[in-house]
């Protein structure tokens, strides 16, 4: 399950790859156009910062900005920094009947974990441009 913390830092990433050529924009323009809370937003945002993934600038004309191109910056990065790496999932009990089922988990964690690396910022955009449902995938 992803967090609201995780949902706001994917989508606050998403506006400012929207407007990656655009110079920095200021937290109080991303919470309005997000309907991010202010204080919330703020918080995610450094995270992104001291993860690298975001830049940002103080003073006139200041705000945040990606670290890099939108094409480069995965959605699992993004989530990874805000939540910590995909972990397996845990069992009650931990009797050796379960290893076929965490056999399977495991699988199942992998490929969510691949097709979150290879899908970037722009991807999400292009594909939600085109009307394609961004989260309809096939493992």
């Amino acid at each position: 399950m992803i967090s609201k913390k995780t949902i706001y830092g994917l989508q606050a990433a998403i506006l400012l790859a929207k407007r990656y050529d655009s110079g920095p924009v200021l937290i109080t323009d991303l919470a309005c156009e997000g309907q991010f809370p202010k204080k919330f937003i703020e918080a995610i945002l450094l995270e992104l910062r001291k993860s690298g993934i975001l830049n940002s600038k103080k003073g006139k004309g200041g705000g945040y900005v990606l670290a890099k191109n939108p094409r480069d910056i995965s959605i699992g990065d993004i989530i990874r920094t805000l939540e910590g790496s995909f972990s397996e999932i845990y069992f009650e009990d931990e009797s050796k009947e379960n290893n076929e089922i965490k056999m399977v988990m495991k699988e199942v964690r992998d490929a969510m974990s691949n097709i979150l690396d290879k899908t970037s910022l722009s991807d999400v955009i292009e594909r939600a441009s085109i009307g394609q449902n961004v989260l309809n995938y096939v493992i």
